[in-house]
This record gives structure tokens, C-alpha cells and sequence, in this order.
């Protein structure tokens, strides 16, 4: 295929290389004037859009979004699809496809799970909302850049899957952080709680796959200084966009309203930006009940 990437940062670059590798035609636009290896680099977003077949945005947040997609999709084929896989809110992913829709393009709103190394290693879980047919044509293109796409239905529909995904995940991160701490205080050696917990009903994938103690369970960014394997602050984008969605929806969160406070508070206020999410360990460790 004839693709546009727009959105070669840390996630787009690798994914677009991917695609290039594989033997498709990928142009490619960053801002930042960044690219891709195997990746032609243009001078503007519509110019990677002119003539694609697919055209793929990588981009930090709906506002951007929206104001890419207004710029390019004029310039995109009838019949081509608009493939964002950014994490935005729902309200600017069904207000992207309404644009697409009334110029006569496919759209599908497809965020990702599996960070950087998932991007780089082609292994992403693709969430997709929009139209069987746009889903169809993506296809080769998800199972080029990932292990697993699943279609969750109209546009829209893979942003609630990744925001609720994601409220989950920020809270047992916070639970299974704030077992360790107690287990320390209790005299239980770290060791004897992740074999106990993560064959257990305390199982989760935040203890057993990406274990926040150092030392312990699979290698995790904890055993690298807390570098980002999923940054703190993308935690906590991502759970504000979980909280204004359960507002949007009168829908009560409670847990994840603390969540997103607790990241807030770890992101904004202390040490926390910059360091992967899982670093809520060695905060909560040094604290006492007050």
C-alpha cells in the first residue's frame, strides 16, 4: 500500500519503519522533523496524506488530532482510511469521523497497548473503533505493526476500550504498590509476596509481567532505575481522559478518581514525571499512614 504516517515520535517512528520494511511505500511527517528508517520524509502532513491508501496519525492529544485531520483529510483519496492511533478522547475521536465520513473516507480509531518496545518489536494490541469495511483494509497493516487487533465497534469504540483499559491498569499498578510497601512494614520479604500474589487470587498483570519491585518477578523497568517502559505522565493523561469520559457518562469511578488524584499528585507536585508509572512503589514505601 501507499501509506501516510503522521507522528514519528517514540511510538510512530518504530511503527512506521515496520511498515516500510514489510515492503509498503510509507511518506512520512513529523513536526519535530523527525523520521523513520525506510520512511520518505515530506514537508507536510497533507502532503503525506496526497495519494495514500491508508494514512496513519500518531499524535499526543484530540486537540492535535482534530486539527490534523482537518488539514489533511481534503487531500486524502474517497475510499482511503484515516487510521489514528493516538490516545485521545472519545469526543474528538467521533468528531474526526464525522469529518472523514462527510468527505467520503474511512476512519478508525485505533490506540495501542504495548509502549515502545511493543512498537519497535511489532507486538502492539490494537483497540478499533469505525466501520468493518476501514477495519478490513487496515487489516495488513495491524498485523504488520502488532500481535493482536481487536474491533470494539463503531468510531469511538476503541477509545473507551484503551481508557478503560488503561483506569484498570492504573489502579491495580496503585493496589499491588501499596501491597508491597505494607508487605515491607509487615516483615514479608518481597520474594514470598510475589509468589504468593501472583499465583493467587492477587494476580494481575501488574505484578506478574511488569512486577514494580526491583529484583523481583520478570525483568521490569524497575529494575532499570524506573526509566519509562509507560511513563507517569502518560498514566495520568490517560486516566484524566478516563475520568472526563465517566463525567461525559454519569458514570461513577471512584477508584479511578483517586487514581488519577494519586498520579496527579506523584507527576505534578513530586518526582514522578519522567519515571515509569510503576515508580508509585518507592513513593509509597518511604511514607507512613499519615
Amino acid at each position: 500500500m501507499n501509506i501516510g504516517f503522521i507522528g514519528l515520535g517514540n511510538m510512530g517512528a518504530p511503527m512506521a519503519a515496520n511498515l516500510a520494511a514489510a515492503g509498503h511505500a510509507v511518506k512520512g511527517f513529523d513536526v519535530a522533523g523527525t523520521t523513520a528508517e525506510g520512511v520518505t520524509q515530506v514537508a507536510t502532513a497533507a502532503e503525506a496524506a496526497t495519494g495514500a491508501d491508508v494514512v496513519i496519525t500518531m499524535l499526543p492529544n484530540g486537540e492535535i488530532l482534530r486539527s490534523v485531520a482537518a488539514d489533511i483529510i481534503s487531500h486524502m483519496s474517497k475510499g482511503a482510511v484515516l487510521l489514528d492511533c493516538s490516545t485521545v478522547d472519545v469526543g474528538s475521536a467521533r468528531a474526526v469521523a464525522e469529518l472523514a465520513s462527510a468527505a467520503d473516507v474511512g476512519v478508525l480509531d485505533a490506540p495501542v497497548s504495548g509502549g515502545i518496545g511493543g512498537a519497535a518489536g511489532g507486538t502492539l494490541t490494537f483497540m478499533v473503533g469505525g466501520s468493518p469495511e476501514a477495519f478490513a483494509t487496515a487489516k495488513p497493516l495491524f498485523d504488520i505493526m502488532g500481535q493482536k487487533a481487536v474491533h470494539c465497534g463503531a468510531s469511538g469504540s476503541g477509545q473507551a476500550a484503551k481508557i478503560c483499559n488503561n483506569m484498570i491498569l492504573g489502579v491495580t499498578m496503585i493496589a499491588t504498590c501499596e501491597a508491597f510497601a505494607l508487605a515491607d512494614k509487615l516483615g514479608l520479604s518481597r520474594e514470598a509476596m510475589f509468589d504468593v500474589v501472583s499465583t493467587s487470587s492477587g494476580y494481575s498483570w501488574s505484578m506478574n509481567a511488569y512486577c514494580p519491585a526491583p529484583g523481583v518477578g520478570p525483568q521490569s523497568p524497575a529494575d532499570n532505575g524506573y526509566l519509562p517502559g509507560f511513563a507517569a505522565d502518560l498514566m495520568l493523561k490517560d486516566l484524566r481522559l478516563s475520568q472526563q469520559a465517566a463525567e461525559a457518562a454519569d458514570a461513577d469511578t471512584p477508584l479511578g478518581q483517586a487514581a488519577t488524584e494519586l498520579y496527579r499528585t506523584f507527576v505534578e507536585d513530586e518526582d514522578g514525571s519522567g519515571k515509569d508509572f510503576s515508580a508509585m512503589l518507592p513513593r509509597l514505601e518511604k511514607r507512613g499512614r499519615g
